[in-house]
């Protein structure tokens, strides 16, 4: 091979290898860009933030979000642990956890919903309770279907002569915390028997115990004679019947979006948007708000970038679908302060 010759076949050599890397730039660009964000805790949103995961690729394909529904209490744990880009629970941090955050964390509330209280009695299709029998049932002062004050709250119906069959959260549960908290607002022997708690020492005879609000909802759909909480949507998707609950003005309510709405309707967000909604005045009383939980500081811009979009999206596009789903939506003032307070302060 002539001296020419070699140089002109390295030419052409550095040359593909030039071309060739330029071709693949773009593919090497979309990959460094490409981000993943795992986020994990209360089974109240699941429906929800499962749905917000799949519709924000459309608009961003190389931002993939994945969603663990493992209660409340695992997504606060998780988030002080720092083994999580977002946590989710819908027992708002208190002072004590949000000081345990190393990173240091922003409550964004990103829907509100109802609980239902669900039960399986055949032949019992519009059961009502008052805000007197209701704290009752869960502290166990009532333990059978025709006690005399479920009776009351129902004339006319044929109440089985039957023990009630309890069914709890086995996780610590924010839907538990909206459950609690509103019933120990209502009634003083519930609050010091039981109080308001993701994961509440229950005295209840031969409770089950579900796993999230999937679980709960299993089990008092395959045991006659019982009763439970679980979120609205939950409720409507299994086909459990839900009661009719007594409200401040003693109206008896079905839960629903337009009666969660209702009571969410007059909430006031502190500037940590942290809320504890206990016995609204009006609507379905059994409400919540729920919050994702992400860090002021992140361990590289790329990683708090993709957090930002992930939280715009959500709180813009996102809440189109809070309705669809049977959660209330954020207003669009908090919205504005959020984003606000998110934009400027995650880094």
């Amino acid at each position: 091979m002539t001296f020419l010759t070699s140089v002109l076949m390295n030419r052409v050599i550095t040359t593909s290898l030039l071309t060739g890397a330029v071709a693949l730039s773009p593919v090497l660009s979309k990959m460094a860009s490409a981000q993943t964000l795992n986020g994990a805790g209360a089974t109240f949103p699941a429906p929800l933030y499962e749905k917000y995961a799949r519709e924000v690729r459309k608009k961003y394909p190389d931002l993939k979000v994945n969603y663990q529904a493992i209660g409340s209490g695992g997504g606060i744990r998780q988030t002080i642990a720092g083994t999580v880009d977002f946590g989710a629970s819908d027992a708002a941090m208190k002072d004590d956890e949000i000081a345990k955050v190393k990173n240091g964390v922003i409550l964004v509330p990103t829907a509100g919903g109802a609980v239902s209280v669900v039960y399986n009695v055949p032949g019992v299709n519009n059961l009502r309770l008052s805000r007197t029998t209701l704290p009752d049932i869960f502290s166990g002062k009532i333990t059978k279907w025709d006690d005399a004050k479920i009776k009351a709250d129902n004339p006319g119906v044929n109440l089985p002569d039957q023990p009630i069959k309890f069914v709890v959260r086995a996780d610590g549960s924010g839907t538990t915390f909206i459950f609690t908290n509103h019933l120990s607002s209502i009634s003083g022997y519930f609050k010091g028997r039981i109080g308001a708690n993701t994961a509440p020492k229950w005295t209840l005879p031969n409770a089950l115990k579900g796993k999230g609000n999937p679980g709960v909802a299993a089990l008092v759909k395959s045991n006659p004679g019982s009763i439970g909480y679980v979120e609205y949507d939950y409720a409507t998707k299994n086909n459990l019947k839900s009661a009719e609950v007594q409200n401040k003005k003693g109206q008896f309510v079905a839960p629903s979006l337009a009666s969660a709405n209702a009571a969410l309707s007059n909430v006031d967000f502190p500037d940590n948007y942290r809320v504890f909604v206990e016995d609204p005045k009006q609507g379905y009383p059994i409400v919540g708000l729920t919050w994702m939980m992400v860090y002021k500081q992140y361990s590289n811009p790329t990683k708090a970038d993709a957090i930002k979009k992930w939280i715009n999206w959500v709180l813009n596009d996102g809440q189109q679908y809070n309705d669809d789903l049977n959660y209330t939506k954020i207003p669009d003032n908090v919205v504005n302060r959020v984003l606000k307070t998110v934009n400027s302060t995650v880094k």
